[in-house]
């Protein structure tokens, strides 16, 4: 018989802060629209900033409501910093402070500053004497900040969805959306128009485009934008030689959402000679897709430079240290029977549980590093109402057995712990098995 032993919940109350690798990356708030920049060898993440809608806004209760800007960092895709507030509509003085329409933003750096752009509704009527949205800029010496909002937006530019792309020869360019995609030439101090703006031609004529963003990848200028063909957004991209066109549709890089989100926002970055897809699901918000959560794959290429459509994962990006917390329901592959449910469906950023009801059924969670030293033991938050066993493989279902853990029976979670067996060097895939009654986890975690 496998030896087990339970531990008091509290001691591991201090892991509630630990990182994870998983989707969402954002795991304590609302986040979408995320702009990807690699700075000073660290991935920063821009997204714009879904809340609730408050007591004083009820006419937005069904809509988006955006107040303010975080920047996140990372060097491991795995581990996630949030730098705080980094612009608000409360301290940018042409923004309609009550109108929480700060949408999808960018960042890029040039001479050693960093140009924050962001949308907003303005305060003050425009040319056709409505308010509408501007894009506006903030600078900062440093990626997470501080930020210093420019008094006024950039002029002549009326739309949503900035994105800065700067070419091989200096020159910089403004992308943004309203009715159609825009293009124009940004002068040097990153704060001008250097032309006047054009509207993308050959595009799709039908369904709402906005959101683009631009690439450059041996000689192929990528325009990326989602497009509603439907009912709802994915993500489609055309391809020219020349920043500003003329550009040819190449075809789809995501589907529309399986959750039935009706936007989907997105970023490329390459970081450490992979591409890497950032965009936005509502995954915790599964009934009411205005409240979004940023998310991560990994981007192929084909020979030839067109894209290999992506399938959005649960497992996401990065390596997950066998001695962090493994949350499996943030599977790579699972077997038919294998259910995932919210731990607390009042509140789902609690995360979610893996239900194995069956025996044989599975769940499979891709690169994990064991490292070079044996762990002692494996331990998980689970809970099975008739008690049961799992096993803990390597690689396959019939891989090297490196766990088997007996969870006795209760109608609560407990920390159930069992001795490491076999041990294999590296980062493996790793598999958990049902082997014979129902069983409910939440986590596991190797320990030395």
């Amino acid at each position: 018989m496998k030896k087990y032993r339970l531990l008091a919940l509290s001691f591991l109350a201090f892991l509630a802060d630990a990182a994870f690798a998983q989707n969402p990356i954002i795991r304590d708030q609302f986040s979408a629209d995320p702009s990807a920049r690699v700075f000073n060898g660290k991935i920063y993440v821009f997204p714009s900033h879904d809340i609730p809608t408050p007591p004083e806004k009820p006419g937005r209760k069904d809509w988006f409501c955006m107040e303010d800007y975080h920047v996140f960092s990372s060097s491991d895709l795995t581990d996630w910093t949030d730098h705080g507030v980094i612009v608000s509509q409360e301290n940018v003085n042409w923004v309609d402070s009550a109108s929480y329409s700060m949408w999808a933003p960018d960042c890029i750096e040039r001479n050693g500053n960093y140009y924050f752009y962001f949308p907003a509704n303005t305060n003050v009527p425009g040319p056709n004497g409505r308010k509408g949205f501007g894009i506006g800029v903030a600078i900062a010496d440093k990626p997470e900040g501080p930020y210093v909002p420019q008094p006024k937006p950039i002029a002549g530019v009326h739309g949503i969805d900035p994105n800065v792309f700067i070419d091989k020869d200096g020159q910089a360019y403004l992308y943004w959306s309203m009715g159609n995609l825009f293009v124009a030439r940004l002068k040097e101090n990153m704060l001008e128009l250097d032309s006047e703006p054009v509207a993308i031609p050959n595009l799709p004529e039908k369904g709402l485009k906005e959101g683009p963003y631009m690439i450059e990848r041996n000689g192929i200028y990528y325009l990326t934008f989602p497009h509603v063909e439907n009912k709802i957004e994915r993500l489609e991209y055309a391809v020219g030689d020349n920043p500003m066109g003329p550009f040819t549709m190449a075809g789809v890089i995501m589907d529309e959402s399986p959750m039935n989100c009706w936007t989907n926002h997105h970023s490329f970055v390459e970081y450490d000679g992979q591409w890497y897809l950032f965009y936005h699901q509502n995954e915790y918000s599964p009934r009411f897709d205005k409240n979004r959560s940023v998310c991560i794959d990994s981007l192929f290429f084909n020979a030839d430079g067109t894209i290999q459509k992506l399938e959005p994962t649960k497992r996401g990006a990065g390596v997950t240290a066998a001695l962090q917390k493994i949350e499996i329901d943030r599977y790579s592959n699972k077997s038919e029977g294998t259910e995932i449910a919210f731990l607390d469906t009042a509140d789902t950023f609690a995360g979610w549980k893996c239900i194995l009801s069956a025996k044989g059924d599975w769940i499979q969670y891709n690169a994990v590093d064991f490292g070079t030293k044996k762990p002692k033991s494996f331990r998980a938050k689970a809970m099975s109402k008739t008690g049961g066993v799992i096993e803990v493989r390597l690689d396959r279902t019939d891989g090297p057995l490196v766990a088997e853990l007996k969870v006795p029976q209760s109608k609560s979670w407990e920390i159930v712990e069992t001795r490491v067996m076999n041990y294999d060097p590296g980062v493996h895939n790793l598999w958990v098995i049902l082997k014979d009654k129902p069983i409910e986890i939440d986590w596991g975690q190797f320990e030395e």
